[in-house]
């Protein structure tokens, strides 16, 4: 069964990710494909460094090349944005990514992109769905990998000069190079450690990289940069005087920081301190879009400067539609995604990192300093979250509770000003705070988020939610 959450399908390795469900899903898109009358353009196929990637992208492309479809496999482990942006800039109407990007390691997936290198919308990937349930799985043939190269139905390319050389003229590296800056990288044995090395070298930055190697367990930790997977960076940076430290996930699509304090930044942070960035340093105009769990601090730097801030639901298809909508500046999500108008219609951690490192160079200052001022002209807000595993019944349950009783939890003395069921359920304070309950799209969790003035409030109201639904938290 081939089942789309917010960021691609995903499947367990063995389980439900196999050889006959890859290829099931690829002979869909053959005939998404050929009803479209696209199928003459090709597709573009990339693989990171997971376990069964490689394998995973050659069983796709010869499942095209048996429906007469080209595939053009990219011959190295790469960068999901590297993908994205081969589809927009040579016009093709789709392209795969073989990655479940900061799932664990005995995860594997497809992330599926349509023209313009977007997120597939959920339109799309239910056709997928539709067309592949209605497809024998011992149905799908194959052509021999080798006969296919031979034919040019299946084509080995390596754009990475093309997508490093774009990153370059979007950025400042005159600033970077007349700064001297000094930063050190955690790939998490993914796919950004070469585009980073490469862009920083080229800055003139001084690298040091950490956990660099091709490791298909990823150190036996989660690939997805947080507070917990980034101390070892944290103390790095602390103890040889970095200016920053960057981790990308296993794809490299979404970035997390630790700042010259040795302090680990949100991915909410990031995003505030970039928007912020681009509008006082940059001197340019836009709106904001982020998703129902994203900070509203966004909010009010958009007030700041005559902007406005666009919430959409969490899945960043959502946000690149609004951004194209809207013409926004900059959107991201929570979850560590983010992108910038004028770059791919997706996450980017490695032009996301490069904009930071622009952002130390040209103001002279560091990233503490810069966050300390954009809380002293805007206000702080405090952040709390946490996740709840469950059982399948449990679920039932909180699923009745929530969305169709929509029973709330009592917030004593706090007054809700308005409830919203855009995605998940979400509390508006009157005194601008807000609490989200929501199911993840990619993992079998409940997450609760809640913004409020101090962490203390924060904290509280998860309680609160946590006791009316009778949950306990995952332990860190």
């Amino acid at each position: 069964m081939i089942r789309f959450g917010t960021g691609g399908w995903r499947a367990v390795i063995g389980d439900g990710f196999t050889k006959k469900n890859i290829q099931l899903l690829a002979a869909a898109m053959c005939e998404k494909m050929e009803r479209e009358g696209a199928a003459d353009k090709g597709i573009v196929i990339g693989y990171d460094r997971r376990f069964l990637s490689k394998e995973s992208m050659r069983w796709c492309g010869e499942a095209f090349a048996a429906r007469g479809i080209t595939a053009s496999l990219i011959n190295k482990s790469a960068p999901t944005p590297l993908i994205m942006f081969y589809v927009m800039r040579h016009q093709l109407p789709y392209g795969l990514m073989i990655t479940a990007s900061h799932n664990p390691a005995v995860y594997n997936g497809i992330k599926v992109f349509t023209a313009g290198g977007r997120d597939a919308d959920k339109a799309v990937t239910d056709e997928i769905e539709e067309i592949a349930e209605g497809i024998d799985p011992d149905s799908v043939e194959e052509m021999d990998y080798g006969q296919a190269l031979e034919a040019g139905l299946i084509r080995e390319i390596y754009p990475v000069n093309e997508y490093l050389d774009d990153i370059l003229d979007k950025i400042n590296v005159k600033a970077i190079r007349g700064a001297n800056l000094r930063v050190a990288v955690d790939p998490m044995f993914g796919v950004s450690e070469v585009p980073l090395q490469i862009l920083l070298l080229t800055a003139r930055c001084d690298v040091e990289m950490l956990h660099n190697g091709h490791d298909t367990l990823f150190g036996g930790r989660m690939p997805a940069p947080s507070a917990v997977t980034m101390r070892q960076l944290s103390t790095r940076v602390m103890d040889y005087r970095f200016d920053i430290g960057v981790a990308t996930d296993g794809d490299a699509d979404r970035l997390g920081v630790i700042d010259d304090t040795g302090r680990y930044l949100h991915a909410n942070d990031i995003l505030v301190l970039l928007y912020y960035y681009m509008l006082r340093y940059r001197g340019e105009k836009g709106d904001v879009v982020r998703n129902v769990a994203t900070t509203h601090l966004l909010d009010r730097v958009a007030a700041r400067f005559g902007q406005h801030c666009h919430e959409v639901p969490v899945g960043f298809k959502y946000v690149s539609a609004k951004m194209q909508e809207t013409d926004a500046l900059i959107g991201g999500e929570s979850s560590g995604g983010l992108t910038v108008r004028g770059h791919i219609c997706g996450k980017d951690g490695i032009y996301a990192a490069m904009l930071l490192v622009e952002m130390i160079a040209v103001t002279g200052r560091r990233l503490s300093a810069m966050y300390r001022e954009i809380c002293e002209e805007c206000g702080e807000i405090r952040m709390e979250e946490r996740s709840y595993h469950f059982s399948r019944e449990k679920k039932a349950q909180l699923e009745e509770t929530l969305f169709v009783r929509k029973q709330l939890p009592p917030m004593g003395t706090r007054h809700v000003n308005r409830v919203s069921y855009l995605d998940g359920v979400k509390l508006y304070f009157a005194d601008g705070g807000w609490v989200i309950a929501r199911f993840s799209g990619t993992e079998p969790l409940l997450r609760i988020f809640c913004e409020m003035s101090t962490a203390r409030d924060a904290a509280e109201v998860c309680a609160q939610f946590e006791e009316f639904l009778g949950i306990a938290p995952d332990p860190q």
